[in-house]
């Protein structure tokens, strides 16, 4: 069963309140394997010049690999933190069972990021994948492919879990996150490409496709976005990449031609 432990004060802001700016729109995700919270900036609600807060949390998030919904969860400061900083808090994790989501939903956490390497973890530490993998081996499918189906199955009943918030918020939230393969972060065209497909084979409407901020994949970015894609831009270390993405998000909507972008979002961390 999943569990969120004791969240410390921030530091060294005295309140949240006090360090963000109060029209900045972000998601607080979670990472399990650290004590670190990230920053995802809405670059859909907030495209002025972007600060870093450092903050120090002896948070911990376990994601169990026995079966089991857990139990309902009671209020918790990850409510405060939506309710009152406007804050979303996002789970940097997935595994199986994805139902482990749901005492976290109940806790407060309102979307799901995940990469490569936390698929990895989950698929070589526990054997809920290896009927499906094996099914998938024995029909024909070489590793790679038979890897996406599994990844594809955890991402679209994540996001199944996440559609009441995403429908609740008209968009605003519920957000789950998967990337394109590490493989494409020198490929521009090849990046455009997985996005797409993997925006196509998920077909959800509260799924991001996440994307490295390399050089090569900045005008990805762009024409993901051209395409009515919502993104979740990654692994942004300068606030000069930062102002690239912003650039790259607001061309990409330009470029649509679309009447309506009000479903086309973008976070970016």
């Amino acid at each position: 069963m999943a569990s969120i432990f004791k969240l410390s004060t921030p530091s060294p802001a005295a309140s949240l309140s006090e360090a963000l700016r109060p029209r900045d729109s972000r998601f607080l995700s979670f990472n399990p394997s650290s004590n670190a919270i990230n920053y995802k900036i809405n670059l859909s609600a907030s495209l002025r010049s972007i600060h870093s807060l450092p903050l120090k949390t002896s948070l911990r998030i376990k994601c169990s690999q026995t079966d089991g919904n857990g139990s309902p969860a009671k209020r918790t400061v990850l409510h405060d933190l939506y309710e009152k900083e406007g804050q979303s808090p996002w789970y940097d994790n997935l595994c199986r069972p994805v139902t482990d989501l749901l005492p976290l939903i109940a806790s407060g956490v309102r979307g799901v990021t995940s990469n490569p390497a936390i698929f990895q973890k989950a698929t070589s530490s526990s054997n809920a994948y290896n009927d499906q993998f094996r099914e998938l081996v024995q029909a024909g499918k070489d590793i790679e492919s038979a890897y996406w189906e599994l990844v594809v199955k955890d991402i679209q009943d994540a996001c199944k879990l996440f559609e009441p918030i995403y429908d609740q918020t008209d968009g605003g939230d519920g957000y789950v996150s998967v990337e394109v393969s590490p493989r494409l972060a020198d490929d521009t065209e090849g990046t455009i490409e997985a996005a797409k497909w993997l925006h196509k084979v998920v077909d959800r409407p509260n799924v991001y496709i996440k994307i490295p901020a390399t050089e090569a994949c900045v005008p990805s970015i762009k024409e993901v976005i051209a395409n009515g894609i919502s993104v979740n831009v990654t692994l942004i270390f300068s606030l000069a990449r930062y102002e690239a993405v912003i650039d790259a998000y607001l061309d990409g909507l330009e470029a649509s031609g679309s009447n309506d972008l009000s479903r086309v979002t973008s976070v970016a961390s």
